[in-house]
């Protein structure tokens, strides 16, 4: 790893600018002098000076607790609930209690029970793997909602077959864990961590990296991203803790109460969580701030602060469905147009200031 460079943004926000070039080059296969190159720096400059990150080498945390254009809190939240939602779900309560559930909801032998749960672990992977073909394919919204419908459902199947409490029933509720964990492994294991790759590098062809910080601009990228992990791992360790109690106690309504978990989910991903599948960083900021225009429209509001409704995410996936992906030329544009960045006088590269209202550090003005 000592040989791979920085990333371009990394060095351009540092004032890098010839190795930001060099990097960006580079990963497109062109020139540093060549048109594309050049217009791509631009372009992350930019986004960098918009977001008010340039030169800094930190932001505060109270910096993504603020809205506006920008919406760094709501985005911060898409991605801590994400978390969040991919553990209640009940994804570790099968993953890491599989064979316990075999021998206590099941009633199979302790040596079934193992190998039951390799079985399962194989099942695991080739689903999982079948979800790096589907993420950018399906689209994220998708996914997230088919594979909410496919855990819920097999939940469903579970405690059904567990109610009666014969032998013949319970291979219904096996069944109904290994589809739980096909659906699992295809969408909601990695959508909480996985993003467009053309959005965190600058080739579509790199793996993917990390969906919270898909949704986060750079200004508040690695505090956003750290909540967001935070979120998955109390959760996790929660649902860890209380799934054996909740076995001894309440049996099948363990299942239950997971099925219920994630039928509640839909309503929030359907209304909340916009599409961004093949779409750049600057597309996503664009995304945010046309979403937060429309709503402000519909609101019937003028150049003042948003107060009302701030929970509502509609406008934002409608912005997303609504935008055509853009070329690096059209994405500059747009964020002129929309009022992003506003072009001044300086040296070197045109200095850039944001125009988003009510994103004031500190505040939870503009929401």
């Amino acid at each position: 790893m000592i040989w791979l460079p920085e990333s371009p943004r990394w060095l351009l926000t540092r004032g890098r600018l010839a190795e930001g070039e060099a990097v960006i080059a580079a990963l497109r296969g062109l020139e540093t002098d060549s048109k594309e190159c050049q217009l791509q720096k631009k372009i992350i400059l930019d986004s960098i000076a918009a977001s008010g990150y340039a030169g800094r080498k930190g932001t505060p945390l109270k910096a993504v607790f603020t809205n506006g254009k920008t919406q760094h809190f709501r985005r911060m939240m898409l991605g801590v609930s994400s978390q969040f939602m991919q553990q209640v779900g009940g994804c570790n309560a099968v993953i890491y209690y599989f064979p316990i559930l075999f021998e206590t909801s099941i009633h199979q032998p302790h040596n079934t029970a193992l190998l039951l749960g390799g079985v399962n672990m194989v099942v695991y992977s080739i689903f999982a793997t079948a979800s790096w073909f589907l993420i950018e394919r399906a689209g994220r919204r998708k996914l997230f909602l088919w594979g909410t419908a496919g855990q819920g459902l097999s939940m469903v199947l579970v405690f059904s077959c567990l109610i009666p409490g014969t032998e013949a029933a319970a291979k219904g509720a096996a069944v109904g864990l290994f589809t739980y964990i096909a659906s699992f492994g295809a969408t909601w294991l990695p959508l909480p961590w996985v993003s467009n790759p053309a959005s965190l590098s600058l080739s579509p062809h790199l793996p993917p990296f990390l969906y919270p910080a898909e949704l986060s601009p750079l200004k508040t990228r690695a505090k956003a991203t750290a909540l967001s992990t935070c979120s998955n791992w109390l959760f996790n360790f929660l649902i860890v803790m209380v799934t054996p109690v909740m076995i001894a106690r309440i049996g099948w309504g363990t299942y239950l109460f997971f099925a219920v978990v994630n039928a509640s989910f839909v309503p929030l991903i359907y209304f909340a969580y916009p599409e961004t599948k093949r779409r750049s960083l600057e597309e996503i900021d664009l995304i945010f701030a046309k979403g937060w225009m429309d709503r402000k429209k519909e609101e019937g509001e003028g150049e003042g602060e948003v107060k009302g409704l701030w929970w509502r995410g509609d406008a934002y996936v409608r912005a997303a469905r609504e935008m055509p992906f853009l070329t690096d030329e059209e994405v500059e544009a747009e964020a002129r147009r929309r009022g992003l960045v506003l072009e001044g006088e300086g040296e070197g590269e045109k200095t850039l200031r944001m125009r988003g209202i009510g994103d004031k550090e500190g505040t939870m003005d503009g929401v």
